[in-house]
């Protein structure tokens, strides 16, 4: 798995101005995030939505972005909060990145693809 669900870009969008470069330039580490939360997604919803990603509605393939980009954000930031104005704002931005996670997992859990319905 590399980079199915979400880019890197959007992790660093999440992760605020504070975050340590070494670890925001390091594709390697990031890469070995993504794929960390990509098999998350997997194991709690149950679904392998990687396989299938291209297959998906687009809203669908966006909860997912959302997902695993506030998954791989979360350790990102806590890897050296230094950066950020006090620890107060770095658990802030962890705190919003895993309400985020919590909210899409338990929706993507719960999916049926048959309940969309065009209004």
């Amino acid at each position: 798995m590399v980079w199915t669900l979400t880019t890197s870009g959007a992790v660093l969008a999440k992760t605020g101005l504070g975050v340590n470069s070494d670890i925001s330039s390091s594709g390697a580490a990031l890469t070995n995030l993504s794929n960390h939360a990509e098999g998350r997604i997997v194991a709690l919803t149950r679904r392998n939505w990687v396989s299938k990603y291209s297959d998906l509605d687009t809203d669908i393939q966006n909860v997912l972005n959302d997902t695993a980009s506030s998954i791989i954000a979360q350790p990102v930031i806590n890897w050296d909060t230094s950066g950020y104005d006090s620890l107060e704002e770095a658990q802030t931005l962890m705190d919003l990145n895993k309400n985020i996670e919590d909210v899409n997992i338990k929706a993507l859990s719960d999916f049926k693809s048959n309940s969309i319905q065009t209004p």
